[in-house]
């Protein structure tokens, strides 16, 4: 079985919670890992979001395992959580599952170039507050009969999918990165560089910023990014599928 070894028992207690978060809307989630070097990447679809959920964790030493010097496998969340030991640092590789459809298309591994317009953290947690807050003013104003899957899909849709600021990034994505704790205050200069090498983004408040490539958008925060797809259909979007 391999086994991962984390850079300290931060990385290892940050990589549980958001395995935590995942399985918390949806018990069966898979993530997908790639290592390479003293790199992993985690990726997770949190259930109904509509995104893709990236955490960096730091390795102590470089990934390898006999002649193999990278990972890309999908595992199962659950499996993986249960492996990880904070004391420890350290986590073991599950067996691989087959995954879900959105394993085998991720966002591109380069070409990011930053997106202006991107309001503060502060804004971000307030402007998620008040979408939750109206979508369940409204649900509750339904008459029984209307309290349907439908129309509460549908108000979701209507609330989720407006855009920050006068960017063109969709709601359901800040709210994403709140629920999976990537809004929280930002750790202390040079804790993050994990999220945001290569990509510039000087400036930002506390590592929060959104980059670009092709049909993609990502906003990238000191503890993940979340990254969303801006259209479908295979073949237009530029995008990387490993």
């Amino acid at each position: 079985m391999t086994v991962l070894h984390l850079a300290d028992e931060t990385e290892a207690a940050d990589l549980a919670a958001f395995l935590s978060r995942l399985l918390h809307y949806d018990r069966a989630a898979a993530v997908r890992l790639q290592a390479a070097g003293t790199a992993l990447a985690v990726f997770g679809r949190p259930a109904s979001f509509e995104v893709l959920a990236v955490r960096a964790v730091r390795l102590s030493k470089p990934y390898e395992n006999g002649l193999d010097v990278t990972l890309d496998v999908t595992v199962s969340a659950g499996e993986l959580l249960e492996s990880v030991d904070e004391a420890a640092a350290t986590a073991a590789v599950p067996a691989a599952v087959t995954g879900p459809p959105w394993a085998g298309v991720l966002p591109p591994r380069g070409g990011w170039r930053p997106e202006p317009g991107l309001p503060p953290a502060g804004s971000l947690r307030a402007l998620v507050t008040a979408a939750v807050a109206e979508f369940r003013s409204r649900t509750q104003e339904l008459v029984p009969e209307l309290r349907t899957r439908g129309e509460l899909d549908r108000i979701g849709r209507e609330i989720w999918s407006r855009t920050v600021g006068q960017t063109r990034l969709p709601v359901r994505a800040v709210h994403a990165a709140q629920s999976l704790g990537f809004l929280r205050p930002a750790p202390a200069e040079g804790d993050c560089a994990a999220e945001g090498q290569g990509e510039g983004g000087a400036g930002t408040e506390g590592g929060l910023a959104i980059f670009s490539s092709g049909a993609w958008l990502r906003l990238r925060t000191p503890y993940g990014s979340i990254a969303v797809r801006q259209a479908t259909g295979l073949g237009t979007l530029g995008v990387s599928v490993r």
